[in-house]
């Protein structure tokens, strides 16, 4: 069997292990025949314009690149010109019409970083660890207009570690999808691959993240927070302000003596108790959270023991506690 045509649609670096595998070993199951991708734009102190990750590596490889701001009748013509035989979307940035979605032979199919039908939306990764999940996976799904609603096929799971920050997921869910696409893109070649409608009653959704949302509000549980904090990192990032300055935290976790006893300690919520050799120890609603990694204006992100050395804190200063807006709806959010 030839392999399948296919067109890529995406603009972020998650995508790069299933390129490369797509023009490796998997190339006898599918073959890359253009990509769609976002507009170069300025990036860095100095705002050069750059192209991203996806549209260097087909333009290394001599492939098509076409980059829209707008989906226009135009790009649709160019994708029929393509004639592939799917559409392979993930993590893109832009909403497919129904006459893109069904140009190429067999559609489009989207990947999704989430265990569907939980955290539809902008920020499924993020989300997962934020708000606690042990697991995440990535979904092979159809598109359809309704966000991330459309029946799924097949799921590749991948575990969340206590300390795993929204880096350390993206990087396990960029190399999850090798092995899906490895089932999946031969069973759709062939017929026999089965999508099944998303339950709607199980269905949440995620929103976009903005800079407000990198707050602490020291009154919520030393679990709640650090996994926000693990979830958030590398942008917005949580943030506290240590001697005048805005420190950005890059891991945190529960001291690990609170982990039997999780009643609330003795000091307020957000009373600085102090360092061991893991982390600066906070008070919290209940328990204590440790501050493993932390950057100050600046600086490089350390981990605590290197960050302290020329950072003194006092034990009984006490960190302000913000509202921190909720991240899950059972709705979509309103844009």
């Amino acid at each position: 069997m030839a392999p399948l045509r296919i067109v890529f649609m995406g603009s972020d670096p998650i995508a790069m292990p299933l390129l490369n595998w797509m023009a490796g070993e998997g190339s006898a199951i599918a073959e890359i025949v253009g990509v769609f991708t976002k507009p170069d734009r300025a990036v860095g102190r100095g705002q050069k314009i750059t192209p991203n990750e996806i549209k260097q590596w087909a333009v290394a490889r001599g492939l098509p690149v076409v980059q829209p701001e707008k989906l226009t009748e135009e790009f649709r013509l160019t994708l029929a010109s393509w004639t592939a035989d799917l559409a392979l979307v993930m993590a893109y940035g832009h909403i497919l019409r129904d006459d893109f979605i069904a140009t190429p032979r067999l559609g489009t199919v989207n990947l999704h970083a989430s265990i569907l039908p939980k955290y539809r939306g902008a920020s499924p990764i993020q989300t997962a660890i934020a708000k606690g999940e042990r697991e995440t996976g990535v979904s092979f799904m159809r598109i359809v207009r309704r966000l991330d609603a459309g029946p799924v096929a097949d799921v590749e799971c991948v575990p969340i570690m206590p300390l795993d920050t929204a880096v350390d997921i993206e990087a396990k869910l960029g190399t999850a999808c090798v092995p899906l696409l490895r089932r999946t893109l031969p069973a759709l070649s062939d017929g026999t691959l089965v999508f099944r409608e998303q339950d709607e009653a199980s269905a949440s959704f995620c929103r976009r993240l903005a800079k407000d949302d990198g707050v602490l509000d020291f009154s919520a549980p030393a679990s709640v927070l650090a996994a926000r904090t693990n979830g958030l990192y590398p942008w917005p990032a949580c943030t506290i302000e240590l001697n005048g300055q805005l420190v950005k935290i890059g891991q945190a976790d529960v001291a690990p003596e609170d982990l039997v006893n999780t009643g609330a300690p003795s000091s307020p919520p957000g009373e600085i108790l102090g360092t061991d050799l893991e982390g600066l120890r906070v008070a919290t609603g209940s328990g204590v959270l440790r501050l493993r990694r932390l950057q100050r204006p600046g600086g490089r992100m350390l981990e605590a023991t290197e960050f302290f050395r020329g950072f003194p804190v006092q034990v009984g200063t006490r960190l302000p506690s913000r509202p921190m807006a909720e991240l899950v709806s059972t709705a979509p959010f309103k844009k």
